[in-house]
Parts: C-alpha cells; sequence; structure tokens
C-alpha cells in the first residue's frame, strides 16, 4: 500500500468514527449527491437522500442507491427527516430553503459537498488551487490545468466543472495519482464550506449575481472571498476591479479581510501596467512582477497576448488569473506560455461560428449576466447584439450604457426582453432595435434573419444574451447551438436569404 493509500485511508477511518451510525440527509441527487450519499453509506452512516423532483432521472437514482442501502425520499426536499443529526446539501439549495431552516431550528449542522470533500482529504492529498469569480471561472480553471501540465504535473480540471470533487479526494480513476487540482468553485459551494482551505485561491471578479440565492450582494461577496480562508501562498485578486456598487467590497478588499496563513501574499492581475506583487499587461506581452527575485525592478516575461485565444480583454485577465496561480505553485514562465498556446475554450464562449457576407457570427450563450454580457461586447468594434431571455432580477441601465457607441443594432426575444428594450431607449435611443414576440426555440432563426439584416460587412453578430437560457431552451448550451445552427444555415443559403427586418429606434418602441 503506497504512503498516499494509507493516509487517505487513515482519514477516511477518522471521518468514519464520526459519522459511523450518524444519521445523515443528503440533500439532492445528481453529480455530487450520489457520490456524497455513496460515500457517507460506505463511512457507516445511516444515509437518507431526498430530491425535489421524482422524475425518471431521479427514480433511477433513488433505484441504485436504494440497492445499497440506502434510504431515498423523492418527491419532498422541504421536510427534515425525523432523527437527522447532519445534512450534506448539493449547491442547488438555498440557505433559506425549509430544509435549512429546519435544521436551524433542530440544531443540526450542514456541511457542502466540497466541505465533505475536503474533510475526505488525506494529508498527502494534493493541493487545491481554486478559483472562483461571477464569470470566467471553467475558463480560468481549464487554463490553469493546462499550465500545469505544460510544466509536467499530473493535474485536472475539477469542481464547479462538472467533476465531483468527492470522487477526485477518494482518487477514484482517472484521478489517482495526481500532483495538483485546479478546482472551480461558486458561491453556492463556498457557503457551505467553511473548512476549506485552498494552497492559493483566486476571485476573478464581482457583479450582482444568484442574489436570489443569496439574499444580497454583500453576501454573495462574502461567500466568494471564503475562497481566501487559509491561503498557504497566494490570494490572488483583480487590481482592475473597482468595485460593482457603493458599499460592496473589491476582490483586493475579500484578501484584506482573509485569514490566511502567515506568509501567504496578496497577488493582483491587472490588464494594464503591474505594480509589484501583481501581473500584467506590457506592450502585448503577460508579465509577472510578483514571483520574480527583485520585483521592484525586475518583471519576467511569460506570453504574448497572442497565445490566448481568443485575446479578449477579459480572456486575457482569465489568463492572468490562471498564471498567477500557477506561479504561486512554482511553474516555470515557459509552461505558462505552452499552456495558453495549448488551451482550447469550451463551446459558447466567445465562439466564431462563420463569417457570412462579411460579418462575423460569435456565439457567447454562456454570457448569462451582465457583467459577462459587457464584456463579450467589449471585444467587438460594431456590434448587432441578439440578447434577452430570464434577466435573473437583473438591470440592464450601466450595460447598455457601457455598450451604446458598439451597437449597430440589437435583436432581442425571450421572456425579460422588456426590460433591455426599456434600457436601449433610456441610454441608446439611436440604435434599431427588432423586438421578437415570441419564446419558443424556433425564435433563433428569427433572430439571426434579424441580425443579418440589421449587420454591415465588418460587423459582429454576438449572441451575449446577459440573461439565462431557460425560459426558451433546456441550457445555455442549446442557445448557443441553436445560434449556430440558424448561422451555418445561413451560410448554406447565402448571407441576403433573410427576410428584411421591422426595426424601429429604441424610443419608438411600444407595444401595440
Amino acid at each position: 500500500m503506497s504512503t498516499e493509500d494509507a493516509t487517505n485511508r487513515t482519514n477516511l477511518t477518522k471521518l468514519s468514527e464520526e459519522l459511523s451510525g450518524k444519521h445523515v440527509t443528503v440533500a439532492g441527487l445528481g453529480v455530487s449527491g450520489m457520490p456524497a450519499a455513496k460515500v457517507l453509506h460506505r463511512l457507516g452512516a445511516r444515509v437518507t437522500a431526498v430530491n425535489g423532483g421524482d422524475g425518471e432521472g431521479p427514480r433511477r437514482q433513488a433505484a441504485e442507491l436504494e440497492a445499497l442501502g440506502i434510504g431515498v425520499r423523492l418527491g419532498d426536499d422541504r421536510t427534515l427527516p425525523e432523527g437527522t443529526e447532519l445534512i450534506v446539501t448539493t449547491p442547488g439549495f438555498k440557505p433559506t430553503s425549509p430544509l435549512f431552516q429546519a435544521a436551524a431550528e433542530a440544531g443540526v449542522p450542514v456541511w457542502g459537498d466540497v466541505e465533505l470533500a475536503w474533510r475526505l482529504r488525506g494529508p498527502e492529498a494534493p493541493p487545491w488551487l481554486a478559483v472562483t469569480g461571477t464569470n470566467g471561472k471553467t475558463t480560468t480553471v481549464q487554463m490553469l490545468a493546462c499550465i500545469l501540465r505544460a510544466a509536467g504535473l499530473r493535474t485536472a480540471a475539477v469542481g464547479n466543472i462538472g467533476v465531483s470533487l468527492i470522487d477526485v479526494v477518494l482518487e477514484q480513476e482517472p484521478y489517482d495519482g495526481l500532483d495538483v487540482l485546479a478546482v472551480e468553485l461558486s458561491s453556492y459551494q463556498l457557503h457551505w464550506a467553511p473548512s476549506l482551505r485552498p494552497h492559493s485561491g483566486a476571485v476573478l471578479n464581482l457583479a450582482p449575481d444568484h442574489l436570489d440565492w443569496h439574499g444580497s450582494m454583500e453576501a454573495y461577496a462574502a461567500a466568494k472571498g471564503r475562497i481566501y480562508e487559509g491561503n498557504q501562498v497566494a490570494c490572488v485578486y483583480n487590481a482592475d476591479d473597482r468595485g460593482c456598487e457603493p458599499g460592496v467590497p473589491r476582490t483586493e478588499d475579500l484578501v484584506r479581510a482573509a485569514d490566511v496563513v502567515e506568509g501567504a501574499r496578496a497577488i493582483g492581475f491587472t490588464l494594464g501596467t503591474p505594480a509589484p506583487s501583481q501581473l500584467g499587461v506590457v506592450e502585448g506581452v503577460l508579465v509577472d512582477r510578483a514571483f520574480v527575485a527583485d520585483r521592484q525592478q525586475q518583471a519576467q516575461e511569460l506570453a504574448e497576448t497572442g497565445d490566448i485565444t481568443p485575446a479578449a480583454p477579459h480572456n486575457i485577465a482569465n489568463a492572468l488569473a490562471a498564471a498567477a496561480l500557477a506561479r504561486a505553485f512554482g511553474v516555470p514562465p515557459v509552461a505558462v506560455r505552452d499552456g495558453l498556446r495549448a488551451f482550447s475554450p469550451d463551446a459558447h464562449r466567445i465562439t466564431h461560428v462563420a463569417e457570412v457576407g462579411g460579418v462575423s457570427y460569435v456565439d457567447d450563450s454562456k454570457a448569462t449576466n451582465t457583467h459577462a454580457a459587457e464584456a463579450s461586447l467589449a471585444a467587438y468594434e460594431s456590434i448587432v447584439w441578439i440578447a434577452g431571455g430570464l434577466a435573473k432580477g437583473a438591470t440592464f441601465d450601466e450595460l447598455v450604457a457601457a455598450s451604446a457607441p458598439r451597437l449597430r443594432g440589437v435583436v432581442l426575444m425571450g421572456a425579460d426582453r422588456e426590460l433591455i428594450r426599456q434600457a436601449l431607449a433610456r441610454h441608446a435611443p439611436q440604435v434599431p432595435v427588432a423586438d421578437l414576440d415570441r419564446t419558443d426555440t424556433g425564435a433563433m432563426a428569427e433572430a439571426v434573419r434579424e441580425a443579418t439584416s440589421l449587420a454591415r460587412p465588418g460587423d459582429t453578430v454576438l449572441l451575449a444574451p446577459a440573461c439565462a437560457s431557460m425560459d426558451m431552451f433546456v441550457n445555455y448550451n442549446a442557445r448557443g447551438d441553436a445560434f449556430a445552427e440558424a448561422v451555418r444555415a445561413l451560410a448554406a443559403d447565402g448571407p441576403h436569404s433573410g427576410r428584411a427586418g421591422h426595426s424601429e429606434p429604441a424610443e419608438g418602441n411600444s407595444e401595440h
């Protein structure tokens, strides 16, 4: 048995002693709930899994757990099972859930799946380089993993990216024998992970999002800031973050408030010239003034902006954050360059679909909030913007005001498109708007035709909805796929195949 196997087994033994015979309720199934229920059962706990849905998928999962001797209750995730002594929750449950209110009244503690995974780690388990932020988490974690691999390290991009951290820390295939983990963490996961202490952590940015879950921007920011607690080497922050609203901390303020290991450093990243203890950009070159012998006088070249795909400003910021975490782990400069060159972004993240008639069509369906959409819009000079969907309580005045000079035209669709239309009327009344009064999935093909009628050669038709997709699509992937399919159909038929749009200036928009 290897040393790692022995230490992990020791850690499991300690947790098993703590949980043996204890009645643990797992809230939710899915990617994190299923492995949580299984490992708790393995550790000797008496497990009951509860899930609000009782459709075909949950029933299959329930049958799998019940075959192991795990109790399952479908259709009710609000009532606390009698005798519960601990809840392990999946990320989707709000802190205000009746289940947690009942737990608080009964004095029952709540762990998230990340908290459970952290407690399962053995002393020799691979360290975590952790990333959170409103936007850019997945891209940054994937960039970081590419950089670590370029340095010859065994790693994986895990966590909120879709890989259960419980499976990873138990060294399930293919996650055995890793040197370091690149971990994406959501604000939901951080809220329920009080023991988490990463090697180094980064908060990429802060903007209003998930406020219906957290209750306030202050609570959302506080959850993000938990990623810095107990950091051992580096707390990476966005030096360009000036605060999204009065009274809300910047990412640098979150570092100042954190209780870190003595000697851990605050490391900033900026799209401008870096100060000492920062990474930044000088004449198209990513440079490091943090992890060099004389940061007052020296700077280390890491890569060129041309090594990043796509080289949009917010993606360069992602690359700088990934580089900072990698450098904190001792990765040499050449590996930063090679890793960034090897990185290829996932679909629906500023993905160039086609060029038709001199017009570029770009899919950024992943831009599901205003902060992400603003970053996407800032990457292009002249844009026909396709926007709309579920606003999730967002407002659009700042986004429209900042982006108005770049807008050739706008195509709106989705349930909350009127909110964007009103913002356009206030801040960009000269911009033509096509308002599609439909929320069926076929609306995307019409949206592309309308956008084509507004575009001119040299323009970019950009799907950056600034809204969630669930009013019309299963998820943002399906929305982006529908856009790409419509663009490919346009390319096959020719750029002038779309019908003429019925657009009008935003200030004249009124429902009749």
